[in-house]
């Protein structure tokens, strides 16, 4: 098992630096089981990923105009994610929303910390139960911890299975939304986001696109 490091400013430059490593030290294999099974993947055994500036704008993936490539996330897309990701609401097709399990923990956390106090290890919010194992594509991201030192709230989230191209950069730049959210019903400062996957991967259909952006050989 190899772990990966990274250190970013912000989350473009988080998505940026994954790319390059995932390209350099990705393990590639046949997906047997899951989300576009027999195809492959390229992937990280497990990495952890730190933001310092997560609130920089843009959220979204800087896209030189000259290499041609269309931004893998829109604007209008991470207003609807957001949505998905903070509220119980679910459409026909949906099997589940992130939203309904996160909702009313979202409330709980900001309620625990402006009431008992930022000491606590207990403000941590968990995606999905038992049954959620036979689902066919079960929830990706499992788990949002938080907590507040020197008057800024950080996340810490954690994906059991999380592509790097489009999913990535729609997931990390909604949860900073509602990260500020929290923050300013609670009273406090944004802080980072300390994020971590045993499965950050790129598809085989994304591999060339991912190197052009990458813009090495």
């Amino acid at each position: 098992m190899n772990i990966e490091f990274i250190e970013a400013r912000d989350i473009p430059d988080a998505w940026f630096q994954c790319i390059d490593r995932v390209l350099e030290k990705g393990r590639e294999y046949r997906i047997e089981r899951g989300s576009y099974r027999g195809q492959k993947r390229l992937e990280l055994d497990y990495v952890v990923i730190r933001i310092k500036y997560p609130g920089t704008r843009p959220l979204l993936p800087d896209i030189p105009p000259h290499l041609g490539i269309p931004n893998p996330v829109s604007e209008e897309y991470l207003n609807r994610y957001l949505l998905y990701l903070m509220t119980s609401v679910k459409r026909p097709e949906e099997e589940y929303t992130y939203g309904q399990y996160l909702e009313k923990q979202i409330q709980e956390v900001i309620r625990m910390y402006k009431e008992d106090g930022f000491e606590t290890n207990q403000a941590c919010m968990t995606v999905g139960d038992p049954s959620c194992i036979y689902m066919k594509d079960p929830p990706c991201l499992r788990l949002i911890d938080t907590r507040i030192r020197d008057g800024r709230l950080h996340f810490f989230v954690y994906f059991r299975s999380w592509d790097l191209w489009n999913g990535m950069p729609a997931n990390l730049a909604s949860i900073q939304l509602l990260k500020e959210y929290m923050a300013g019903e609670i009273g406090v400062e944004d802080g980072e986001i300390i994020a971590s996957s045993k499965g950050l991967h790129l598809y085989d259909y994304v591999w060339e696109i991912a190197k052009k952006r990458r813009m090495k050989p």
